[in-house]
């Protein structure tokens, strides 16, 4: 059985690749390859691709002849996205549209990774499937636009929203922060934005869980949450790094989002409510900090 990642040389696309590499045939698709960091190179057969180039991506995924299509790929510089909004549309909701093409040309489900950033943080509680998203930034708005492409040009989709990733093979939060400690700065952490960090590792696992399910011709298609347990702020996340990476004695300090001048507006508060995907799996990912102990330590 043949499954095919896109994004396949970043964070999340690297892990997927490697956790289902063992039960599938699996072929990563990127912009380039994996670099072979810590002899974490491209573990899957490799085709380099530009899913913003509408024939390109249909040749080359139909060629390819998937069973399902994890769309991970996307512009992922929150930041980036504000400063570029035609770069952010043509990779995040272009490109997403292309792949989608490509799965409705295949009649095969596809997988697409979204974002909490499609809330706008308002909401005091957990952000279920059924609340209405209001993105107040580039990047969260080129994701739902993608989740828009993917609703309305297939039956068979699993639209999945995440958050706050981090693992190995990429930039991410936590290697920022312990590389930041090293240097002996004082660091500066926004204390009003909550969210769920979420090991790529553990996401990988969960959606190879439901894998399994779509192949075993259980149509669960919808729109999934699935991050790691529990909630913190940005300043609460750095605070328990420094704890498991031994930088206890580096000195942090807690700010306002008003207080940083970045380009793109973050919502306050975009944890996600997994209550569908445990009620689907009987299962919930591990607390955050498990998550993030296993990865430092």
């Amino acid at each position: 059985m043949r499954i095919l990642v896109t994004g396949s040389s970043g964070v999340l696309g690297q892990d997927l690749c490697r956790e289902l590499v063992d039960e599938y045939e699996v072929v990563g698709l990127d912009v380039r390859a994996a670099r072979a960091a810590d002899g974490r190179g491209q573990v899957a057969d490799f085709v380099k691709i530009d899913i913003t180039d509408r024939d390109e991506a249909i040749e080359k995924i139909s060629g390819i002849d998937p069973a399902i299509v994890i769309h991970a790929a996307a512009y992922t510089d929150v930041d980036g996205c504000e400063l570029d909004p035609d770069r952010a549309r043509e990779v995040n909701a272009i490109g997403t549209q292309n792949v989608a093409l490509a799965c409705r040309g295949c009649d095969i489900p596809i997988f697409y990774l979204s974002t909490d950033f499609v809330f706008d943080g308002n909401k005091k509680a957990p952000y279920t499937e059924s609340d209405r998203p209001n993105p107040l930034n580039i990047y969260g708005k080129s994701k739902l636009d993608g989740e828009g492409y993917v609703g309305s040009l297939l039956d068979k989709f699993l639209i999945i929203r995440t958050s706050w990733l981090f693992g190995r093979g990429g930039k991410n939060f936590v290697d920022t922060i312990v590389d930041e400690a090293k240097r002996g700065k004082v660091l500066k952490v926004v204390n009003d934005q909550f969210g769920s960090p979420t090991y790529t590792k553990d996401l990988s696992r969960a959606i190879e869980g439901l894998i399994n399910k779509v192949l075993a011709e259980d149509r669960i298609y919808g729109i999934y949450h699935i991050t790691n347990g529990g909630g913190c702020s940005w300043y609460e996340f750095a605070v328990r790094i420094l704890e498991y990476s031994n930088g206890e004695n580096v000195a942090v300090m807690p700010i306002t989002s008003n207080e940083l001048d970045y380009p793109a507006r973050r919502p306050k508060m975009s944890i996600l409510d997994n209550s569908r995907y445990i009620e689907l799996t009987g299962e919930r990912l591990r607390p955050w900090s498990e998550a993030l102990r296993e990865y430092l330590c």
